[in-house]
């Protein structure tokens, strides 16, 4: 009986130390990619702020008084949402949290009378919307651990073309802000149409140029804008895939610990059945050698 439980012990070591092998490669491919998505975050940051300073400069000039994607509309009817995950799990609550904060969101514009629409980014978001049965207008995949500036613009396309259709009203973005390897944040922004006081507030002060714009400032502007929404969702995506390899590497590391402990656990259990079996051995033994001398006395003394 104590031999049939070390095997089956032995078997589920054996299990186990398989599975923390996976998980700390796992951890270890996490933690590689995650200093390339730093890399990637750190370089799209100029682009980024440059056309955030061209477009202040236009604003300066009286530009974007008529630009749809400017200007808010008087009531908002249909509440649109922008939803970032993972194509993958086994990367802690980085989803669910996305996904919570965004049905919670939508939850709300609906109690409020409004409709919703959801354009959802990764096969998590997409998997759990459709599972509880809300309606998804448009939905995005196989690019969340490494988007592409062309996955970026095909998104923003569509959420534009919605927008400018007037099938909704207002979009907002929800993903996760990545500021550290150890830190990172649910964020819930508005996408579409853009913070006015975000584009049109002047920049820090110093000096500035003073611009000749060629066609028009309205004519620029007309083009910017939409390049403008392809780098905030561009940079948004690149958070969001920092961030899903920064809760992958939490989440494997833990992996790792528990079976680890779980191992020292059952060797421990393992041992102890050996030192049992070893046991009711000796005792056998023993006993067999005391009966034995027993049946020897008796027949001498017959």
């Amino acid at each position: 009986m104590a031999g049939g439980k070390e095997r089956v012990l032995k078997r589920r070591i054996k299990s186990v130390e398989s599975t923390k092998k996976i998980t700390r490669a796992m951890e270890l491919i996490a933690a590689s990619r995650i200093v390339k998505a730093q890399q990637r975050v750190a370089a799209a940051r100029p682009y980024s702020e440059r056309i955030t300073e061209v477009i202040h400069n236009l604003a300066a000039a009286g530009a974007g008084s008529s630009s749809p994607l400017l200007n808010p509309r008087d009531e908002v009817r249909t509440a649109g949402f922008v939803v970032v995950t993972a194509d993958r799990g086994l990367a802690g609550g980085y989803n669910s949290s996305v996904i919570r904060t965004a049905e919670r969101a939508l939850q709300n514009e609906v109690a409020a009378g409004r409709d919703y629409s959801l354009v959802l980014l990764g096969k998590k978001a997409q998997s759990y919307f459709r599972f509880r049965g809300y309606r998804v207008d448009a939905a995005f995949s196989g690019f969340s651990e490494q988007p592409s500036y062309e996955d970026a613009r095909v998104v923003a396309a569509e959420v534009m073309r919605r927008y400018e259709e007037g099938l909704v009203d207002r979009v907002d973005l929800v993903y996760t802000r990545f500021f550290s390897v150890g830190t990172q944040r649910v964020e819930s922004r508005q996408f579409v149409p853009l913070d006015v006081a975000a584009v049109t507030d002047a920049p820090a002060e110093g000096p500035k140029a003073d611009y000749e714009f060629e066609p028009s400032p309205d004519g620029i502007l007309e083009q910017l804008l939409p390049r403008y929404v392809e780098a905030r969702l561009f940079a948004a995506m690149l958070d969001a895939a920092a961030s899903e390899h920064a809760a992958r590497q939490r989440a494997m590391k833990s992996a790792t610990d528990n079976a680890q402990e779980l191992i020292k656990a059952l060797t421990r259990v393992m041992n102890r059945a050996r030192q049992e079996s070893i046991t009711t051995e000796i005792m056998e033994i023993v006993g067999g050698a005391e009966a034995l001398a027993a049946a020897a006395t008796a027949t001498a003394t017959e």
